[in-house]
C-alpha cells in the first residue's frame, strides 16, 4: 500500500471556489513496498473456525505463496490490533434468505437493506422491526440521531422517510433513478424536516416542509449523477463525477470545491465514500485515494471580498494501492510515534507508506475497508477487449481492513473472511462505526466502547478494538506469561481504583507460566511467582511443593512457603525440616526459630534430630566441641521449649553456654530441677559476665543471675544443698551466703563463723556490717579471725562485746590513734571507769585534749577536763576549742530559755481552754447520738447516762465494766425515805459512786488517745 499525505490550505480569501487537484498537492510514489497481511480469525455464533472466517474455500491458502520466511516470523510475533466476530441474533437468518446492500446506524440501532425489505436491529442483532420499503433494490439510507426517522433511496426512483414511532412518512418521486439520500441531522426536533437526495438525473435536490407542504430546491446539477451526499450540522457534502462540493445551508452558500483526479476510474464501479469525522472535518474516500478536508472559519481580518464564511484546507491526501469500499475515523488506544518527513516505512500490508509531510500525528487515525479489483481493465480503460480471457468474470480477492495513522502510516491490516467475498466487488461493501459509549454514558471509555460494522450481500461481521484482556489472552497463546501478568497486575490496580470487576483469570495463567518456567530448568523463578499465584489455596501450594520436591529443587520455593494465611498440611514442613537436617542444619535451627508452633508435628522432628545427635561424634561430653552437635543440641533445645517440655531442654541449654537459661528456669518454674546443679549454674552465669566484660558492656555490681536465682527460691533450691555444692568455690559461698544474709539475717545463722572468714577474705570492710548485724557467730573465733588478718576496728568492735572494753580502747588509742573513734567507743559503752582511763591517757597528749573539748556534752563535763590539764602544756587549737565550748553553752542555754517561753504559752493556751470547755454550756437533745454506740442517749429510758467534762455524752453501759455501774434510784422511792438520799446531796453521792468506778475516764477521749476510730 502506497500513501502520500499533504498539508496544505487550500482555503483562498476572493471569490474563486477552492479547488484541489493531484498535481498540486500530491506526488505518486514510484515503487512500492510489499509485505505480508495478517489473516484475523472472527468470532461466529454458529460456531465456526477461525479458518472459516477468513476464507471460505481452504484450497485458496494453499495455492498462496509462502513468501518470506522471516516476515511470517515478524507478522506472528506482532499482535493484531481489531478483533472479528459476526453478528449475532437474527442477521445470519436473514442473509441466508436473501442479500443486503445497505446499512446504517444510530442511537443503538442498526438499519439493513435486504433488496426491498427493510430490518431494523439492535448492537446485539435482535429484530425490531421491517418495513417493505421500495419496488425495487434501496442505493442508500440515513438516519437522524435520535434513530426514530429513516430515509431511504432506490433505484425506482422514489424517496421516503419511515418513521419507527409511527408518524407520518413522507415520499418523494424524482422520476430517475435516486444513488443517494441524507436526513437533516436533528429531522425529528426540526421544523423543517428537510431532505436532500440526488441521483442519476444529476440533480442535488433539497426537500424541505412548509406550511403548505414540501416544497424542492435544486441546489446543484449539471455536472453528471450525484453518488453520495452526506449532511452534518449546517454543512452537506456530496459527489458527483466531476468531483466532491461542499454547501452551508447557513449562508446558503456552496464554500468549495475537491476536484476529482482526471484519471480516476469509473465512479459507477468504485463508489466515493463520505464521513463526517467531526463537525469539521471530512473524510473522502474515493476509488484509490484518501483525502481529509479541514472545514474553518474564514478570518475576520481577511482582505478578499467574498461573502462565504467558511474556508476549506486539504490537510492530507493519501494514495493508496487498493479501492475504497470505506472509510471510519479510529480512535488510538495510545498515542503513535510520528513519522519523520519524507520516512519511508515498512507495513504489514501488501504495499508501503510514504510520507510527504510533516503533519503532527494525531490520536485518531483511519480505519479503511480495502478492496483490490481482480480485473484491472477496469482501472486502465481496456474494457472492451476482444480477449475472451480479460472478458472472462474472475474472483475477486478477500478485502482488508486496514488502519492508516495521520502520518500516512499503516499501522495494521488484516484479511477479511467475509462469505462469498470472491463474488462481491468495491460497492457491494458498506463500513460504519458504532460509538456504543455514548449511550453508556460520557464516563465509559471512547477507545474500549467504539466498534465498528462490515456489511457484505451475506456477511454482518462486528469489528472491535483488541482491549487489554485480548492482549492477555495473545501474550499467553505466545508463552509471554510473564508480560501478561503484569499486564494483570496493572489492569487490577486500576480496576480496583475504578470499582470495576476483573474478568481475566490470572491464577489459571499463573499455572502455566509456572509449568513453562520449570519446563525450562528456571526453578528459582517459578519459586518466586508461586505467592501470586497460590495465594490462599492450600491444595495448589502444596501441589506444587510436592512438585519441586520430585524435581529435587525444594530449596528453591522453601523462601516462599506460607506458614499462616494459608497454613499448609503438618506434611509439607516436616518434607521442608527433614530437607533441612541432611542439607542445611544452619537453616533449620532458624527454620525452628521462626515457623509458629503446631504447624508441624514436633515430636516427630525431635525424633529425626535426636538420632542423627546420637550419630554426631562428642555429642555426649559436657562441652560439645562439633559444630554440627552445637547446631544439633540448639535445634533439640528449641524443640523441646516449642513442645512444653523446659525440662528436657535444659541439659542442652547448660552445655551450650546459652544465657537464656535462667529466663527458661524462671518461666517454667524448673528449680527444682536445678538444685543440683548449682555450681554449675552460677559458673556458667560468671562466664557469661566475663564475656560481657571483655566486650565492653557494662557489668552490672548487683549479685550474678544465678545467686539471686537460687537465693529467691530457697524453699525450691535447699540452701544446705547449695552450701554444701559451693564448698568447693569459697568465692561463690560468699556470694550465696552473702545474699541470703541481706535477705534474711536468720537464714545463715548456721553458716555465720563461716561467713566471718568469708567477709575477712573476700570483703574485709564488710566485715564490721555483717559483725554488727548477726548475733550467730562465735566471738573468740571471729577475735581470732580478725586477729589473724590485723583488721583492728573489727577487733575493738568483738572485745567490746565480749566486755573487754579498756582493752578495746587500748586498741584504739594505741593501735589506731583516732580520738574520735575512741570517744564514740566511751559513748557506747556508758562506762564512767572507761572515760577516766580516756581522760588519763589523754593528759599527756594535746591531740586528744583538743577532740575531748571538741566533742564535749553531756558525757564529759569539760571542768572535769579543763582542771586535767598540766600548767605548761601547750595544746594546738585550745583558744578555738574553748571558745566552741562558750558558744555551745550559750546556744544550750538561748534554746533552753526559749523552750521554756513555749511552753508557759501552751500551759496559758491549754488551762484557758479547759476552764472554758468546762464552764460553759452546750447543747443536748434526747436524739443526741451516743459515739459509742450510736444510739440517742434517751434510749433506754430508766439508763444512766454520763456526762463527762470533755463534752462526750455517753451511756453507762457503753463505758468499760459499765453493766457494774449502780443505777440511778427512783424518784419515788427516794420521795419515800427509800433507796438514797432525795435532794442535791443525794445526786452528789450518787454521782461521786459513778466516778469511783469509772477508771479510764471519758471512753470517746480515750480511744482517739489509743488512736482507734470514734
Amino acid at each position: 500500500m502506497s500513501a502520500e499525505t499533504a498539508e496544505k490550505g487550500l482555503g483562498s480569501d476572493d471569490d474563486r471556489q477552492v479547488t484541489a487537484s493531484p498535481d498540486r498537492m500530491s506526488e505518486e510514489s514510484d515503487h512500492e513496498h510489499d509485505a505480508e497481511h495478517r489473516e484475523s480469525g472472527l468470532a461466529q455464533e454458529d460456531g465456526a473456525s477461525a479458518s472459516e472466517m477468513l476464507g471460505e474455500d481452504a484450497d485458496d491458502d494453499e495455492e498462496e505463496e509462502d513468501g518470506d520466511e522471516e516476515d511470517e516470523e515478524e507478522d506472528e510475533d506482532e499482535e493484531p490490533a481489531l478483533k472479528y466476530e459476526r453478528l449475532g441474533g437474527v442477521a445470519h437468518q436473514l442473509l441466508q434468505k436473501d442479500s443486503a446492500s445497505m446499512l446504517a446506524y444510530a442511537n443503538q440501532r442498526l438499519v439493513r437493506f435486504r433488496m426491498r425489505m427493510l430490518h431494523i436491529l439492535d448492537l446485539s442483532g435482535q429484530h425490531i422491526k421491517s418495513f417493505t420499503a421500495h419496488s425495487a433494490s434501496v442505493s442508500d439510507i440515513s438516519m437522524d440521531v435520535t434513530g426514530d426517522f429513516i430515509a431511504t433511496a432506490s433505484i425506482d426512483g422514489q424517496v421516503v422517510v419511515h418513521s419507527l414511532s409511527g408518524a407520518e412518512a413522507p415520499s418523494f418521486n424524482l422520476k430517475r433513478p435516486v444513488r443517494t439520500v441524507a436526513l437533516e441531522p436533528n429531522f425529528a426536533k426540526s421544523g423543517s424536516r428537510s431532505v436532500i437526495s440526488g441521483g442519476m438525473a444529476g440533480n442535488l435536490i433539497l426537500h424541505e416542509k412548509g406550511w403548505l407542504g414540501y416544497k424542492e430546491t435544486t441546489l446543484h446539477s449539471g455536472e453528471g449523477p450525484v453518488w453520495q451526499v452526506r449532511w452534518r450540522n449546517n454543512l452537506i457534502a456530496w459527489a458527483n463525477d466531476i468531483g466532491v462540493k461542499i454547501y452551508d445551508t447557513q449562508s446558503q452558500t456552496r464554500i468549495t470545491f475537491i476536484d476529482r483526479p482526471p484519471d480516476s476510474p469509473r465512479a459507477d464501479l468504485f463508489k466515493c465514500t463520505l464521513h463526517w469525522q467531526d463537525d469539521s472535518t471530512l473524510l473522502i474516500g474515493w476509488a484509490d485515494q484518501i483525502k481529509v478536508a479541514r472545514i474553518r472559519t474564514r478570518p475576520r481580518k481577511s482582505p478578499s471580498t467574498s461573502n462565504i464564511p467558511l474556508i476549506v484546507e486539504i490537510t492530507a491526501v493519501f494514495q493508496l494501492d487498493c479501492m475504497v469500499s470505506g472509510i471510519v475515523p479510529h480512535p488510538l488506544p495510545q498515542p503513535a510515534s510520528s513519522a519523520p518527513m519524507d520516512a519511508v516505512k515498512k507495513s504489514n500490508g501488501s504495499g508501503s507508506v510514504r510520507s510527504i509531510s510533516s503533519a503532527p500525528l494525531a490520536l485518531t487515525a483511519f480505519l479503511v475497508l480495502a478492496y483490490t479489483p481482480p480485473d484491472m481493465s477496469l482501472l486502465t480503460g481496456n474494457e472492451a477487449t476482444s480477449d475472451r480471457a480479460e472478458q472472462a468474470r474472475k474472483q475477486a480477492e478477500r478485502p482488508e481492513l486496514r488502519i492508516i495513522s495521520r502520518a500516512g502510516e499503516e499501522l495494521a491490516a488484516d484479511a477479511l473472511g467475509i462469505t462469498n467475498y470472491e463474488r462481491w466487488n468495491c460497492n457491494d461493501y458498506v463500513l460504519i462505526d458504532i460509538d456504543a459509549g455514548l449511550a453508556k454514558g460520557p464516563s465509559a471509555g471512547v477507545a474500549a466502547e467504539r466498534y465498528y460494522v462490515v456489511l457484505s450481500p451475506k456477511d454482518l461481521v462486528v469489528v472491535k478494538p483488541r482491549d487489554w484482556r485480548d492482549h492477555v489472552a495473545w501474550l499467553v497463546e505466545r508463552k509471554r506469561y510473564e508480560e501478561a501478568l503484569e499486564e494483570i497486575e496493572r489492569r487490577s490496580s486500576e480496576a480496583d481504583a475504578s470499582g470495576e470487576k476483573d474478568v481475566v483469570d490470572a491464577v489459571q495463567i499463573g499455572q502455566k507460566y509456572i509449568e513453562h518456567l520449570i519446563s525450562e530448568d528456571d526453578f528459582v523463578k517459578a519459586a518466586r511467582l508461586c505467592p501470586k499465584v497460590c495465594g490462599q489455596d492450600t491444595k495448589r501450594w502444596e501441589d506444587w511443593i510436592f512438585v519441586f520436591a520430585q524435581k529435587h529443587q525444594l530449596q528453591a520455593i522453601i523462601p516462599y512457603i506460607p506458614t499462616e494465611s494459608p497454613t499448609l498440611g503438618p506434611l509439607v514442613y516436616e518434607i521442608v525440616l527433614t530437607y533441612f537436617l541432611a542439607h542445611d542444619r544452619q537453616a533449620l535451627l532458624q527454620t525452628i526459630k521462626t515457623w509458629p508452633k503446631g504447624i508441624y508435628d514436633i515430636a516427630a522432628v525431635i525424633v529425626a534430630v535426636q538420632s542423627e545427635l546420637e550419630r554426631a561424634p562428642s555429642s555426649s561430653s559436657m562441652k560439645p566441641t562439633g559444630p554440627d552437635t552445637v547446631i544439633l543440641m540448639e535445634c533439640l533445645a528449641e524443640l523441646y521449649t516449642l513442645n512444653r517440655q523446659p525440662g528436657k531442654a535444659l541439659p542442652y541449654f547448660l552445655r551450650l553456654r546459652r544465657p537464656n537459661v535462667f529466663d527458661l528456669i524462671k518461666e517454667n518454674n524448673l528449680f527444682t530441677d536445678v538444685q543440683d546443679q548449682a555450681l554449675l549454674l552460677v559458673e556458667f552465669d560468671r562466664e557469661l559476665r566475663e564475656k560481657r566484660k571483655e566486650a565492653g558492656e557494662e557489668i552490672d555490681i548487683e549479685p550474678i543471675s544465678a545467686i539471686t536465682l537460687l537465693v529467691d527460691h530457697i524453699h525450691s533450691i535447699p540452701i544446705g544443698r547449695v552450701v554444701q555444692q559451693l564448698q568447693s568455690r569459697p568465692s561463690y559461698l560468699y556470694l550465696y551466703l552473702d545474699a541470703l544474709f541481706h535477705k534474711d539475717p536468720h537464714l545463715t545463722y548456721p553458716y555465720a563463723d563461716t561467713q566471718v572468714e568469708l567477709y575477712a577474705e573476700y570483703a574485709p570492710k564488710r566485715l564490721v556490717d555483717f559483725l554488727r548485724a548477726s548475733n550467730y557467730y562465735n566471738l573468740e573465733k571471729a577475735y581470732n579471725v580478725c586477729n589473724d588478718r590485723d583488721l583492728v576496728p573489727e577487733m575493738v568492735f568483738l572485745l567490746g562485746r565480749m566486755g573487754n572494753n579498756k582493752k578495746a580502747l587500748n586498741l584504739i588509742i594505741e593501735r589506731l590513734g583516732d580520738v574520735n573513734r575512741a570517744i564514740d567507743f566511751a559513748k557506747e559503752q556508758h562506762d564512767d571507769d572507761l572515760w577516766e582511763d580516756l581522760l588519763r591517757y589523754s593528759e599527756t597528749r594535746p591531740a586528744f585534749i583538743r577532740g575531748l573539748l571538741e566533742n564535749v556534752g553531756a558525757e564529759i563535763d569539760p571542768i572535769r577536763l579543763i582542771r586535767r590539764i598540766k600548767n605548761g602544756l601547750e595544746i594546738p587549737g585550745l583558744k578555738g576549742a574553748l571558745i566552741k565550748i562558750l558558744h555551745d553553752f550559750n546556744l544550750q542555754v538561748s534554746l533552753l530559755e526559749g523552750c521554756q517561753t513555749i511552753l508557759n504559752g501552751d500551759c496559758a493556751d491549754l488551762v484557758f481552754k479547759l476552764h472554758k470547755n468546762q464552764t460553759s454550756g452546750f447543747f443536748l437533745s434526747a436524739k443526741t447520738p451516743c459515739p459509742i454506740c450510736n444510739k440517742p442517749i434517751s434510749q433506754p429510758p430508766d439508763g444512766v447516762v454520763l456526762l463527762f467534762l470533755c463534752r462526750h455524752v455517753v451511756h453507762a453501759h457503753c463505758v468499760e465494766h459499765g453493766d457494774d455501774l449502780p443505777h440511778q434510784p427512783d424518784s419515788m422511792l427516794i420521795g419515800l425515805g427509800i433507796g438514797g438520799q432525795p435532794g442535791l446531796s443525794g445526786k452528789i453521792a450518787f454521782t461521786a459512786i459513778l466516778r469511783a468506778k469509772i477508771r479510764q475516764g471519758c471512753p470517746v477521749c480515750h480511744q482517739k488517745g489509743e488512736g482507734e476510730r470514734t
